[in-house]
């Protein structure tokens, strides 16, 4: 499960309420043995639930069923679109390099009593990727880095791990003798 409380509870939400497109047409029951008696539907327009697999495709899943509180709906639109099109090209990859679902799809936790002018996409140390491509293009992803086209042209270099508000790069790191490094809690 992810670590992120606010996608647990999407995915929570999802397990208890099912699918939630309007089937169009009811058709024969399906012929798979664990579904007996399951009763498929057809619907004349595409699915609102992404067709990825794994658990970034239930992440995107989670996310297409509800917008997340104190996010515009054109930004939540956006994300989807954006994670569709990342997911269709860098997903395997992604997974491969040690991505998770909150480094693509995070979002701040927000405080108890936000503030009327708080938003969730302000706080970058808790935004994932997806959120920040606003239509932009990934060209390149490193297990640490994911390389995203401007419209200017210019390439912008996001950073899984080493953002603003978590210090200097590698500050949270002690390096010892024997050339390891060990996390020292971000104490400075």
């Amino acid at each position: 499960m992810s670590a992120n409380p606010y996608l647990e509870k999407l995915h929570a939400l999802k397990a208890k309420k099912g699918h939630r497109s309007s089937p169009s047409k009811l058709t024969k029951p399906t012929e798979v043995p664990e579904r007996e008696g399951f009763v498929g539907f057809v619907s004349d327009q595409s699915s609102p639930i992404s067709d990825f697999g794994g658990a970034f495709g239930r992440t995107l899943a989670a996310l297409e069923s509800r917008n997340p509180d104190l996010v515009p709906p054109a930004r939540w639109q956006q994300a989807i679109d954006d994670g569709r099109v990342f997911l269709a090209k860098w997903s395997r990859q992604a997974e491969a390099l040690g991505w998770t679902a909150s480094d693509l799809f995070g979002l701040h936790k927000p405080p108890a009593k936000p503030h009327p002018s708080y938003s969730r996409l302000s706080r970058y140390d808790g935004t994932g990727l997806i959120w920040l491509l606003e239509g932009r293009k990934v060209l390149a992803l490193t297990a640490e880095t994911a390389a995203v086209h401007n419209t200017s042209g210019s390439i912008t270099t996001y950073r899984r791990r080493a953002k603003p508000a978590l210090g200097p790069a590698g500050a949270h790191e002690a390096h010892f003798e024997d050339g390891l490094r060990r996390n020292d809690g971000g104490d400075l």
